[in-house]
């Protein structure tokens, strides 16, 4: 997940966001201000030297742009999966249909009543993925994740409720990796087990303050190792990053991020890395 991105998938928003609070939103976002973030958030993906491949908008669904939960790449191809918000399972379907219109086949698909985000998926090296068990991913999802990634060490951890349903916390809410050795952590909610892993594989931390969680000073994209692209407004989180080495850039995401709860991670989905 740190490795230097080359190829990254974005879907930008559609001109139909009227569906916003079905979805969860905070507020209305503007149409024509979240289109100029999105293609200002292109450009600085482009900009770090990542080929961006742009799907097909999707008309009212406002989550869509969010194209790291329904699926995840690996090196065999794309595993499709099945998300634990009702609202978003069309959107599997149709990235499916992108990926494979731009060469990326789909290499196996969950099926019920496995349920599982991409949010909740986290590779701690090329053989470890660790699983977040919460409101929005389950056993049965991970289970067949274990399945269909055979060479792969699958772990499981459990999240905690924190608000509730209403308020998704996926497991990379809580840790964004930065480097092979380093990782930017919201530690008061971490699983034990992981804070565990990490300690085991010797990965320093650096730890988002509590004032900058909920900004999602966590949410975090690797643009390579100690080059990490994140949402402008949380500046100890980034001096703290700084003080380990970390080149950090930011982008505006008042419409694109705040409005929704998603950060630069949850609008990308890597496609090649290295």
């Amino acid at each position: 997940m740190t490795a230097p991105l080359r190829r990254v998938f974005v879907r930008p928003p559609g001109t139909d966001l009227s569906r916003w609070r079905d979805y969860g939103w905070r507020a209305e976002p503007d149409a024509g201000a979240i289109a100029a973030e999105h293609e200002a958030f292109r450009a600085v993906l482009e900009g770090a030297g990542a080929e961006v491949v742009v799907g097909a908008a999707a008309p009212d669904n406002p989550d869509a742009i969010y194209v790291f939960d329904p699926v995840l790449v690996t090196d065999a191809g794309a595993i499709l999966l099945r998300p634990g918000k009702e609202l978003r399972c069309d959107e599997v379907e149709a990235i499916g249909d992108d990926l494979r219109l731009h060469g990326v086949p789909v290499a196996a698909e969950l099926t019920p009543p496995a349920l599982a985000e991409g949010g909740d998926t986290l590779w701690l090296d090329d053989r470890t993925l660790v699983i977040g068990l919460g409101y929005r991913t389950n056993a049965a999802g991970a289970e067949q994740l274990a399945v269909a990634l055979p060479d792969v060490d699958v772990v499981t951890v459990d999240l905690p409720h924190h608000h509730g349903r209403s308020e998704v916390l996926h497991l990379l809410s809580l840790i964004s990796p930065l480097d092979e050795d380093l990782a930017v952590v919201y530690l008061p909610l971490m699983p034990v087990r992981l804070v565990q892993l990490l300690q085991e594989l010797e990965m320093r931390t650096v730890e988002v303050p509590d004032e900058e969680f909920d900004s999602m000073g966590c949410n975090v994209l690797a643009l390579g190792p100690r080059r990490a692209l994140a949402l402008d407004g949380n500046p100890e989180t980034r001096k703290r990053m700084e003080a380990e080495g970390v080149e950090v850039r930011v982008y505006s995401g008042d419409e694109l991020s705040r409005k929704g709860d998603g950060g630069p991670t949850c609008l990308t989905r890597p496609l090649e890395r290295g």
